[in-house]
C-alpha cells in the first residue's frame, strides 16, 4: 500500500505506517498534478489537510485511490459523500486537535482582555517614549474568571473550550440547533477528575443577552451564525473569537460593532477571503489575529499523525 501524504504528516504518523509495512512518498505535489502522480505511482491513500481538494474530478481520475484522509476535524475540501459512493474510504481525526484548537481560543481571550496583541505592536514604537502613558490605556483590562463564557458549537472542540472556562472560573452556556446535554470530565496532574453536566441551548436570544466572551467553534455554514441580529442582542463590551472557519461571522459588521463600541475585541483565526484576508481587518487595532493555527502546534500534528496511520492499518487489513 503506498500513501501521499500531501500537505505532510508528523513523524509519529510515518514512524507507524513504515513500522506495517506501509510505504509513504515523500513527495509535496502542486493541485494540478495531484491526480497524474497519484495515477503514475499507484497511489492507494491521499492524505490532506487544508491545501489540497479532493473533489469529484480527481475520484473521478484516480480508479485505483482506496482512502482519503483528512488531518484535522473539517472535511470541507473534500466531496465526501461522492468519495463513499465511489467505494473510497474517507477518515479524518476529529478529537486529535481538539485541545490546541481550545488552548489558541483563550489565548486570544486573554490577548484581548489584557491588550496584549495591541501592547505588543506598541511597546517596540513607543515603548521608550510614552511608556506611562501606554501603561495608562491599557488599564482597563478584565480578568476571565467569574465572567460568563459563550460556546457556539458543542462537538470536541466546543467540549474543550467549556472544560477550559470551567476551570478559570468562568460561567458557562453553550448555544447549538438542538438543546443537548453532554457529562465533560476535567482530568486533573493527580489523577483526580470531576465531573460537569452541561445542557445547551437552542434561544440564541437568551444566550447572547449576558455572555462576556463568545467562542465560535462549529463547522463551516451556508450563512452567517453571527451577523447584524446577532450583534444587536450582545451585551456590550463583549469579546469574541472565531477559530471555526471563515464565513461563520460577518467580518464586514464585525467592524461596525467594533467602531460602535459594542464589540470591544475580537479574535480570528479563519477569514472570508483565506488566505488573502481583507487588508482592513488586518490593519485593524482592536483585533487579535492568526493565520488559521488553531490545530498547528507539535502535539496536535503527533496526535493526528498517528491516528490517520491506525485508521490506514485498519482499514488496510480489511482490503
Amino acid at each position: 500500500m503506498r500513501v501521499l501524504a500531501n500537505d505532510g504528516i508528523s513523524k509519529a504518523g510515518e514512524l507507524a505506517l513504515k513500522e506495517a509495512g506501509i510505504e509513504l512518498l515523500d513527495n509535496r505535489v502542486a493541485q494540478d498534478h495531484v491526480i497524474n502522480f497519484i495515477n503514475e505511482n499507484n497511489v492507494d491513500v491521499l492524505l490532506v489537510r487544508s491545501a489540497t481538494k479532493v473533489r469529484q474530478d480527481l475520484i473521478d481520475a484516480c480508479p485505483n485511490l482506496k482512502i482519503v484522509g483528512r488531518g484535522g476535524i473539517g472535511m470541507d475540501n473534500i466531496d465526501v459523500e461522492y468519495a463513499i459512493e465511489k467505494g473510497l474510504y474517507v477518515i479524518n481525526t476529529p478529537t486529535a486537535s481538539s485541545k490546541s484548537v481550545a488552548e489558541l481560543v483563550f489565548a486570544h481571550f486573554f490577548s484581548l482582555a489584557r491588550f496584549l496583541h495591541e501592547s505588543n505592536r506598541l511597546m517596540p514604537l513607543e515603548g521608550e517614549t510614552h511608556f506611562n502613558a501606554m501603561k495608562k490605556s491599557f488599564s482597563k483590562a478584565y480578568e476571565l474568571s467569574g465572567k460568563t463564557l459563550g460556546v457556539i458549537g458543542f462537538g470536541s472542540i466546543g467540549q474543550e473550550v467549556v472544560k477550559m472556562g470551567i476551570s478559570l472560573g468562568m460561567k458557562v452556556k453553550v448555544l447549538t440547533r438542538k438543546p443537548r446535554t453532554e457529562v465533560l470530565t476535567l482530568s486533573f496532574f493527580d489523577g483526580q477528575t470531576l465531573n460537569f453536566e452541561i445542557t445547551s441551548t437552542n434561544d440564541t436570544n437568551e444566550f447572547l443577552k449576558d455572555t462576556d466572551f463568545i467562542s465560535i467553534n462549529t463547522p463551516k455554514t451556508d450563512e452567517y451564525i453571527i451577523d447584524t441580529p446577532q450583534f444587536e442582542k450582545m451585551k456590550d463590551g463583549v469579546y469574541i473569537v472565531n477559530t471555526a472557519r471563515g464565513g461563520v461571522i460577518n467580518e464586514v459588521t464585525l467592524l461596525d460593532f467594533i467602531e460602535s463600541g459594542k464589540v470591544a475585541g475580537a479574535a480570528l483565526d479563519v477569514f472570508e477571503n483565506e488566505p488573502s484576508p481583507e487588508l482592513i481587518l488586518l490593519m485593524n487595532p482592536n483585533l487579535s489575529l492568526t493565520p488559521h493555527l488553531g490545530g498547528n502546534t507539535v502535539d496536535a500534528q503527533e496526535k493526528i499523525g498517528v491516528e490517520l496511520a491506525n485508521q490506514i492499518i485498519q482499514i488496510k487489513k480489511k482490503l
